[in-house]
């Protein structure tokens, strides 16, 4: 131990006494932001003494991120690289007696589990199973490992699912053959296999499928992860979610809850009752609580959560914040059991919570910025909440506060060089009467130069979701800073159907896309220009992606005078064809109140094909090949109408992206292509 606090210490001095200081600035570009190290997944050493994270960092030549374990002390003291291995190392999680971490890695030509010291040392491979490990979790009492493999879920071995694989790719034929929905999913075409749940013993032994025979990914896709499932507190059994719906998964939202034993027996249905969604089992420190997230309303999959407590293993459940109007994430419990720590969207921030585990009654712990992995380090004098922050002139850092949320601390400071460097625009957060007369909020972001008294050109951000948020928080596809930087003024309104508002606000979008969001866009830029007089109002331009971008179209033909350019990504253009060419069909029969056949108005009446006769406003459209969500020919059609009416246009087409845009060379082009179609027509 003494040997690691040297080498700590050593590190810190360096890494104080090499920081070159910042002698020149440039206004913040996409260069910047593409350069700037990400900081995620925060896990704390049983002592709470040390924090184990990632850090990811760009390869511009490699054209991807890299991926290393960090370890800083809980008083922010001692931060050092763990792991500097060129391949991907992620997924940090403490064995119960702090000696060791245990982590992902594809330094063995797959992913697999490895294990390395926590005071240093050279990392040994724990696993070496013929298929790619993700999602690793360890049991509490140290004994085993869980984790997801993509198998075949009919299959009754590992083996089995790898010798399929194999007489596939001996054939000569390309062709696939499909029987039901999904046939592909966000941005991957279904080849037979679902991620399914291992338990593993470390000293050794077969990895048990707890999920066997399940027509069900665990944890979910495509964004599903750990938090997806839970160990009992006496390692014996694992809760996870899951949708095992059948033909109907392409329109169902009804996961559950199951339980199985470490040997994949006895497993059953938790949430059988509940038909929507139950997920994120998480357990209080003595075992005897199990608290949940569940919504009400199934098909619908921007419903509130809600908090469920349920006795274990087979008392009561009772829904606990059923009147707390936020939708909860990232459960954590207190070393009390007495709270549940939760993060959610808030007023255009995404804040920490504390909710009373009796009464439901929720106080808030941070309120500003956006709050990511919430962790709960135990110490003896009493808990402190290890999180990371970002706003929107902050990239991602470790933070730490103690319950109250009071003494707060920044633990990391990674990005302090490169932050320094760049010259970023101040932001100020406002309200306005909106549709329904209801308050609105937005964002404004000043120029990086801003000088009072100069009129500066409008870059107009419309979110997507449509239930999302374009909040206090550093994007990485969408910031605002990248716009101040090129000399413009950003305005982003929450727009009805945004998220932290409460869920009324959330749901008053449906069956109205083109009707309270729109009114809530022209008022909130009005009131924009009005408060703030150094935005030029005559020299504006409008961009959105996903719902953002289908609200680009619709503005092309009901806003038709109002900007100078206008940026469409992966945005809808018809409603209806839109049904038949996703892949998630309870999205638009939700929000468009049933299928096309038995509700054709629904998706009609705010339609953007409906007005391609008024557009006029010369349109960027960007479309990623990948995207099954809004597919690529909605892109290609926006193009087509405006080329055969003789507008301006321009298709930035990406073969190798989703419905984002991920790969850094495919960012910086992306945003000099955007930056120089809004310069050519909003710039005087």
């Amino acid at each position: 131990m003494f040997r690691m606090k040297l080498l700590l210490s050593l590190a810190f001095v360096a890494a104080i006494s090499l920081s070159p200081l910042v002698a020149e600035t440039h206004p913040f570009g996409v260069r910047d932001m593409v350069a700037m190290d990400r900081v995620s997944d925060p896990q704390v050493s049983p002592d709470a003494k040390w924090i184990c994270f990632v850090v990811r960092t760009t390869d511009l030549e490699a054209n991807k991120g890299r991926t290393d374990l960090w370890l800083v002390s809980s008083d922010g003291t001692g931060l050092r690289r763990l792991t500097s291995n060129p391949a991907a190392d992620t997924n940090p999680r403490w064995s119960p007696d702090g000696r060791s971490i245990y982590f992902l890695s594809t330094r063995s030509g797959s992913s697999q589990v490895w294990k390395i010291p926590a005071d240093g040392g050279e990392a040994t491979q724990v696993t070496t199973l013929p298929l790619d490990v993700s999602n690793l979790m360890l049991s509490p009492d140290g004994a085993r490992i869980a984790f997801s493999l993509e198998v075949f879920p009919d299959s009754k071995t590992i083996d089995e699912s790898v010798q399929r694989m194999a007489d596939r790719s001996k054939s000569k034929a390309s062709g696939q053959i499909f029987d039901e929905l999904f046939f592909r999913h966000w941005d991957t075409f279904s080849n037979g296999t679902r991620n399914h749940l291992f338990v593993m013993p470390l000293s050794g032994g077969a990895a048990v499928d707890v999920s066997a025979g399940m027509a069900a990914d665990v944890p979910s896709k495509p964004f599903g992860g750990s938090e997806e499932f839970a160990f009992t507190p006496d390692s014996r059994s694992i809760v996870f979610t899951a949708r095992d719906a059948g033909r109907t998964e392409s329109w169902s939202t009804n996961f559950d809850l199951y339980v199985a034993g470490v040997d994949g027996k006895n497993r059953r249905n938790l949430t059988a009752a509940n038909k929507a969604w139950d997920s994120n089992p998480a357990f209080s420190p003595d075992g005897k609580t199990l608290a949940y997230l569940a919504m009400s309303r199934p098909g619908f999959e921007a419903d509130r959560f809600r908090i469920v407590v349920r006795s274990w293993p087979d008392g009561e459940s009772r829904v606990l914040s059923e009147s707390w109007d936020r939708s909860p994430a990232d459960l954590s419990w207190s070393s009390d059991g007495r709270t549940i720590y939760a993060s959610a969207d808030n007023l255009g921030q995404h804040s920490l919570f504390a909710i009373d585990s009796k009464t439901g009654a929720a106080r808030t712990v941070v309120m500003n910025g956006t709050v990511s992995s919430p962790v709960v380090a135990r110490w003896k004098t009493g808990d402190r909440l290890v999180y990371s922050l970002d706003t929107l002139t902050q990239p991602a850092e470790l933070f730490s506060t103690k319950a109250d949320g009071t003494d707060v601390r920044q633990l990391t400071n990674i990005n302090r060089e490169k932050v320094a460097a760049t010259r970023m625009g101040q932001f100020e957060q406002f309200t306005f009467t909106g549709a329904n007369g209801d308050k609105v909020y937005g964002y404004v972001v000043k120029p990086a130069d801003f000088t009072p008294g100069r009129k500066y050109p409008i870059a107009f951000l419309i979110h997507g979701g449509p239930q999302g948020s374009m909040g206090n928080h550093f994007h990485y596809r969408w910031n605002p800073q990248a716009w101040a930087g090129a000399g413009y003024g950003a305005v982003m309104i929450d727009f009805h159907g945004s998220t932290g508002y409460g869920q009324a606000f959330s749901d008053a979008i449906r069956g109205d896309w083109g009707g309270k969001p729109f009114v809530d866009l022209q008022k909130g830029l009005a009131a924009a220009v009005e408060k703030y007089s150094w935005l030029d109002g005559d020299h504006a331009s409008a961009a959105g992606a996903s719902y953002g971008g289908y609200m680009i179209n619709w503005i092309a033909g009901n806003w038709p005078d109002r900007f100078r350019s206008l940026v469409a990504h992966d945005g809808n253009l018809d409603e209806r064809f839109a049904y038949f060419g996703t892949e998630e069909l309870w999205f638009p029969e939700w929000e468009h109140g049933g299928t096309p056949w038995d509700n054709p108005t629904g998706y009609e009446v705010h339609n953007p094909l409906s007005f391609v006769k008024n557009w006029k406003t010369p349109m960027l459209v960007i479309h990623g090949a990948q995207d099954f969500r809004v597919v690529e020919t909605e892109g290609m059609a926006t193009f087509t109408a405006l080329q055969r009416r003789g507008i301006p246009s321009r298709f930035l087409y990406f073969p190798d992206e989703n419905h984002w845009v991920l790969k850094p060379a495919n960012s910086i082009l992306w945003y000099d292509t955007v930056m120089a179609w809004m310069d050519q027509w909003t710039k005087k």
